[in-house]
């Protein structure tokens, strides 16, 4: 009887949103005895990825722990490079998976291509056509597409990106991971205490901000426009975690910190923000990942950017590109706010990211890429 090896699959992650997207797709892998899965942690971030896997139960084979103070991109690159060279070397993967667009994935997926290591590429496919909005994110996602065998698309739409593109590989249309996620954690229904807020008393308005394109004059005109929803409607506050950036936090806090109904916090785990936005009227976010959960859970999501990689939220109905200037965040929080009609229009839509099941389907497709190697 012939016993047959078990395929090995490295999966690299450095960020909280991989840590998120890759969670139910290592517990997939490792729950199918016909692989060997090493999972790898870069450090870019450190606390914050601890924190998801150990919500999810999930522990890391090896970590580079790259993260330094006041890293650059560069640092971020050169360093995952360099560690992922011998790494690769003494496992020996078969295939190695990469989630999205942070310079972990890009850096992960260039090093597995110069040892001609195949690349799955989780969530791949999203565009804005400005590689420098998102930046470096845009770039980055164009980059890894360029060197990938199998490409996991969260969309139709992303399926089209990624043909239009004229890659290389196969392409699966998958569903988003963060469906499989975050249907995991918001069935716990958890808790997120904050200190003075009482959920019941308040219509709670759930934001984050971090993007490098709204540093400096975007980030105070975002603020300056929650001030003026908070007195506007007396009956609404402010949650708003801090990204751990000096350059993101100062001006939030120098802006909103004495607000009575504006609750700066240290950054939400997974867990407590799925319980916010369970409990939150609405979000107004920069960020990507919020842009697919929210629908999932009936909630409207204002985006404050002006470009998104997700329009399929914006076309299904359950997002809308605001920007930042603070007149048009006080118009579209007003009009969520005080027409129901309109608040239901967008918590009604349908969440175009998937049903909830994107990892079986990555798992079978990188048994059969490498069944047939």
């Amino acid at each position: 009887m012939t016993i047959l090896a078990p395929l090995r699959v490295c999966i690299i992650l450095g960020t909280r949103p991989e840590a998120i997207k890759l969670a139910p797709v290592i517990q997939a892998f490792r729950s199918d005895p016909a692989f060997a899965t090493q999972v790898v942690l870069t450090g870019q971030h450190k606390e914050m990825v601890a924190q998801v896997m150990q919500l999810f139960a999930i522990e890391a084979d090896r970590d580079l722990a790259i993260m330094q103070h006041g890293q650059t991109l560069t640092d971020i690159t050169c360093r995952s490079l360099q560690g992922l060279e011998g790494l690769f070397q003494t496992l020996q993967p078969q295939m190695v998976l990469v989630q999205g667009d942070t310079t972990t994935a890009f850096a992960a997926a260039l090093a597995a291509f110069y040892q001609q290591i195949p690349v799955g590429h989780v969530e791949a496919g999203l565009r804005t056509d400005n590689i420098y909005n998102p930046f470096p994110e845009e770039a980055n996602r164009r980059l890894i597409s360029q060197i990938t065998q199998l490409h996991f698309a969260p969309t139709a739409l992303s399926v089209e990106n990624l043909e239009r593109s004229g890659v290389v590989g196969k392409i699966y249309n998958t569903g988003n991971t963060v469906i499989d996620a975050l249907l995991n954690v918001a069935e716990r229904h958890p808790e997120c205490p904050v200190p003075g807020l009482d959920w019941s008393q308040y219509q709670v308005i759930l934001s984050t901000v971090h993007r490098r394109e709204n540093w400096g004059e975007p980030l105070q005109d975002i603020a300056q426009g929650f001030l003026q929803v908070l007195e506007k409607f007396p009956d609404t506050a402010l949650l708003l975690p801090l990204h751990r950036n000096p350059t993101v936090r100062e001006p939030l806090r120098a802006i909103l910190g004495d607000h009575p109904r504006a609750f700066l916090t240290e950054p939400l785990d997974y867990a407590e923000l799925v319980g916010a936005i369970q409990r939150s009227a609405l979000l107004l976010t920069d960020s990507g990942g919020l842009q697919e959960e929210a629908p999932s859970l009936g909630k409207p999501v204002l985006v404050l950017r002006e470009t998104t990689e997700r329009p399929e939220a914006v076309m299904a109905g359950t997002a809308k590109l605001i920007g930042t200037r603070s007149e048009s965040i006080l118009a579209e929080a007003s009009r969520l706010l005080s027409q129901p009609a309109a608040y239901q229009a967008m918590a009604n839509a349908i969440n175009p990211f998937g049903d909830g099941q994107a990892s079986g389907r990555i798992v079978a497709a990188v048994k059969q890429y490498l069944a047939a190697a």
